[in-house]
Protein backbone atom coordinates (compact mmCIF):
# COMPACT_ATOMS: atom_id res chain seq x y z
CA UNK A 1 0.00 0.00 0.00
CA UNK A 2 1.17 3.53 -0.76
CA UNK A 3 2.77 5.70 1.89
CA UNK A 4 1.32 9.13 2.77
CA UNK A 5 1.68 11.89 0.22
CA UNK A 6 4.44 14.46 0.71
CA UNK A 7 2.95 17.56 -0.85
CA UNK A 8 6.37 19.21 -1.17
CA UNK A 9 7.49 16.35 -3.46
CA UNK A 10 4.39 14.62 -4.79
CA UNK A 11 2.49 17.50 -6.40
CA UNK A 12 3.93 18.04 -9.85
CA UNK A 13 2.88 20.35 -12.69
CA UNK A 14 1.71 18.54 -15.80
CA UNK A 15 4.45 20.34 -17.74
CA UNK A 16 7.06 18.47 -15.62
CA UNK A 17 5.52 15.15 -16.68
CA UNK A 18 5.59 16.24 -20.31
CA UNK A 19 9.23 17.32 -20.01
CA UNK A 20 10.52 14.23 -18.21
CA UNK A 21 7.97 11.41 -17.78
CA UNK A 22 10.67 8.91 -16.78
CA UNK A 23 11.59 11.00 -13.75
CA UNK A 24 7.99 10.98 -12.47
CA UNK A 25 7.57 7.25 -13.06
CA UNK A 26 10.88 6.58 -11.29
CA UNK A 27 9.78 8.77 -8.36
CA UNK A 28 6.51 6.84 -8.00
CA UNK A 29 8.35 3.53 -8.19
CA UNK A 30 11.04 4.57 -5.69
CA UNK A 31 8.80 6.24 -3.11
CA UNK A 32 5.67 4.07 -3.50
CA UNK A 33 3.70 7.32 -3.21
CA UNK A 34 1.31 8.55 -5.89
CA UNK A 35 2.08 11.83 -7.66
CA UNK A 36 -0.66 14.42 -8.16
CA UNK A 37 -0.39 16.14 -11.53
CA UNK A 38 -1.64 19.71 -11.71
CA UNK A 39 -2.57 22.07 -14.49
CA UNK A 40 -2.91 25.76 -13.70
CA UNK A 41 -2.77 24.93 -9.99
CA UNK A 42 -5.57 22.37 -10.04
CA UNK A 43 -5.28 18.61 -9.70
CA UNK A 44 -5.97 16.79 -12.98
CA UNK A 45 -4.58 13.27 -12.61
CA UNK A 46 -2.67 10.88 -10.38
CA UNK A 47 0.31 8.72 -11.34
CA UNK A 48 0.40 5.63 -9.15
CA UNK A 49 2.36 2.38 -9.09
CA UNK A 50 0.45 -0.35 -10.91
CA UNK A 51 0.70 -2.79 -8.00
CA UNK A 52 -0.79 -0.20 -5.63
CA UNK A 53 -3.59 0.60 -8.09
CA UNK A 54 -4.45 -3.08 -8.50
CA UNK A 55 -4.40 -3.69 -4.73
CA UNK A 56 -6.66 -0.71 -4.07
CA UNK A 57 -9.04 -1.77 -6.86
CA UNK A 58 -9.30 -5.27 -5.39
CA UNK A 59 -9.87 -3.84 -1.91
CA UNK A 60 -12.67 -1.56 -3.19
CA UNK A 61 -14.33 -4.48 -4.98
CA UNK A 62 -14.09 -6.63 -1.83
CA UNK A 63 -15.59 -3.89 0.33
CA UNK A 64 -18.44 -3.35 -2.17
CA UNK A 65 -19.19 -7.07 -2.00
CA UNK A 66 -19.13 -7.05 1.81
CA UNK A 67 -21.56 -4.12 1.89
CA UNK A 68 -23.82 -5.84 -0.63
CA UNK A 69 -23.78 -8.98 1.53
CA UNK A 70 -24.62 -7.01 4.66
CA UNK A 71 -27.48 -5.33 2.83
CA UNK A 72 -28.77 -8.74 1.75
CA UNK A 73 -28.65 -9.96 5.34
CA UNK A 74 -30.43 -6.83 6.54
CA UNK A 75 -33.16 -7.44 3.94
CA UNK A 76 -33.49 -11.06 5.07
CA UNK A 77 -32.12 -12.39 1.78
CA UNK A 78 -29.84 -15.18 2.97
CA UNK A 79 -29.02 -18.80 2.19
CA UNK A 80 -28.12 -21.75 4.34
CA UNK A 81 -24.66 -23.21 3.84
CA UNK A 82 -26.18 -26.18 2.02
CA UNK A 83 -28.12 -23.89 -0.35
CA UNK A 84 -24.98 -21.89 -1.10
CA UNK A 85 -22.99 -25.08 -1.78
CA UNK A 86 -25.72 -26.33 -4.09
CA UNK A 87 -25.82 -23.05 -6.06
CA UNK A 88 -22.02 -23.09 -6.41
CA UNK A 89 -22.05 -26.73 -7.52
CA UNK A 90 -20.13 -27.87 -4.44
CA UNK A 91 -22.77 -30.18 -3.01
Amino acid sequence: MATPTKFSEDVVPLSDLKANPGKIVHQVDATRRPVLLTSRGRGVAVVQALADYEAESEERAFLRDVVAGLMDLDAGDELTLEEAKRRLGLA
